[in-house]
């Protein structure tokens, strides 16, 4: 494995992977272990969302919703410009979940120097998801996310998803960039179909 990760970290370059999923499908597992695993830094639109909430005391993400497009534009998309991660590989936790801001997304990438070569999908289904959802409810590891506040919330999450991001999904593959990964495993064998795939569209890329 490490010398597919080196190959896919060569061909990567200062580009991006954004990975995306249903919630609670591991998506900042995996892209923290793959930032880990190339040197690159991790970005998850959530976690810069939900900061931003807290420093301008505005809430969009709580009740589950997606927040507005415009929000998303001025509060994620300097990400890409900043100076700290010009010379990094950049591994995307869900940058642009509503239809219509990867065109966006996809520009502001490449602007920065980080083209967003390959999306990952990490499929579970809902049942799954709220399975998920429950066990750790039980075991208090989500922290306290008013976006995971209770089970009509967290459905919620799931309808934006089924609604809003798999037409998003939908375009990435009509571009040759989805990559379809079994969430419905054990985190390391996720995290190996993830690099042998990622490794296919190395070598794909480059023949």
């Amino acid at each position: 494995m490490e010398e597919k990760i080196k190959a896919i970290k060569a061909w990567l370059g200062t580009g991006s992977i954004n990975i995306f999923g249903l919630p609670m499908s591991g998506k900042d597992t995996q892209g923290i272990r793959l930032a880990e695993a190339i040197g690159g830094k991790f970005l998850s639109s959530g976690l810069i969302i939900r900061a931003m909430e807290e420093n301008t005391k505005k809430s969009y993400s709580d009740k589950g919703a997606l927040i507005p497009t415009n929000v998303f534009y001025e509060w994620v998309l300097p990400y890409f410009e900043r100076r700290d991660l010009f010379d990094y590989p950049l591994i995307l936790s869900s940058i642009g979940r509503w239809y219509g801001e990867e065109d966006a997304v996809m520009t502001a990438a490449a602007s920065g120097g980080h083209e967003i070569k390959a999306v990952i999908l990490l499929n579970i289904s809902e049942a799954d998801a709220e399975t998920r959802f429950d066990v750790a409810k039980t075991l208090g590891d989500r922290g306290d996310r008013a976006d995971d506040k209770d089970i009509e919330i967290f459905r919620t999450r799931l309808e934006e998803f089924r609604t809003k991001t798999a037409p998003v999904l939908q375009h990435y593959k009509e571009l040759g960039l989805l990559i379809n990964i079994n969430g419905d495993q054990t985190r390391d064998a996720v995290f190996a179909e993830l690099v042998e795939k990622l490794y296919a569209k190395t070598l794909e890329s480059l023949s």
